[in-house]
């Protein structure tokens, strides 16, 4: 019974995908609710995934060098580690599913409450694609969710060379060589790949929990608890997936 119900669920979220593309709201409406969204899913989140970003590359840094104690391992491996942490999984997967609570939540409650206060039953009233309106804005400003996480790597990186250089685990120049050690340019490619899916998930989950939830104020905190939860590991599977496509 619990297997239907999963499965009508994902039939359901497919078949959301479909009706945002329907009957589009017409440009100069769309134009003023993408920058809105921008606003407040990209520039309200820059500041916590800086934050973030910076301390936990400090911390991998400060952990690789304090797990070298043999001599003849040499210091480069510490601006090495802490580059292919950053890049392949910290910047990419751990920040989208911090932005999986902080997104996700503002987007379902958001929506939730256009649901419970019935502004979404008016919007369809007036001849409006609700779905098109509420959620295809949030799907456009999220393909600028590579550039969060493109920051993301460079605080990330730099909070490393900081704590690393700073609390004398290794010289500058050691954590520089480090950085360019066996660089596989594609590393990044495959991070950004993520990213940009990721940033899809992250607009259609929420969206969707608060799209279709049913009942009053109270259902509307449940609603934003269920979609962090759906959102952080569909990101995480997807994570295993898109590794193992890309990278074996």
């Amino acid at each position: 019974m619990m297997l239907i119900r999963y499965l009508s669920q994902i039939g359901k979220y497919f078949l959301m995908w479909k009706e945002v593309f329907n009957k589009p709201t017409k440009w100069s409406v769309m134009r003023q609710l993408i920058f809105k969204e921008i606003d407040d899913l990209i520039i309200d989140s820059l500041g916590i995934v800086a934050f973030i970003s910076f301390f936990v590359g400090g911390v991998v840094s400060i952990q690789t060098a304090l797990n070298l104690t043999n001599p003849l391992i040499p210091k480069y491996l510490i601006g090495f580690a802490t580059r292919q942490s950053v890049i392949l999984e910290f910047a990419p997967t751990f920040i989208s599913v911090i932005m999986a609570g902080k997104m996700g939540s503002f987007i379902t409650s958001s929506i939730g409450t256009m649901r419970v206060t019935e502004q979404i039953d008016a919007l369809e009233v007036m001849g409006v694609n609700s779905l098109n309106y509420l959620v295809f804005p949030k799907m456009i400003a999220l393909l600028l969710y590579p550039f969060v996480i493109g920051i993301a790597m460079f605080l990330g990186i730099l909070g490393g060379f900081i704590a690393s250089v700073y609390g004398g685990f290794g010289s500058s120049d050691d954590f520089i060589i480090g950085l360019q050690q066996e660089f596989i340019p594609f590393h990044v490619a495959y991070a950004f790949i993520k990213t940009f899916i990721f940033g899809l998930l992250l607009a259609t989950i929420p969206s969707f929990h608060g799209y279709y939830m049913k009942g009053g104020a109270l259902e509307v905190g449940k609603a934003s608890t269920v979609s962090f939860v759906w959102t952080a590991v569909t990101i995480i599977l997807v994570n295993y997936i898109l590794t193992q496509l890309l990278l074996t």
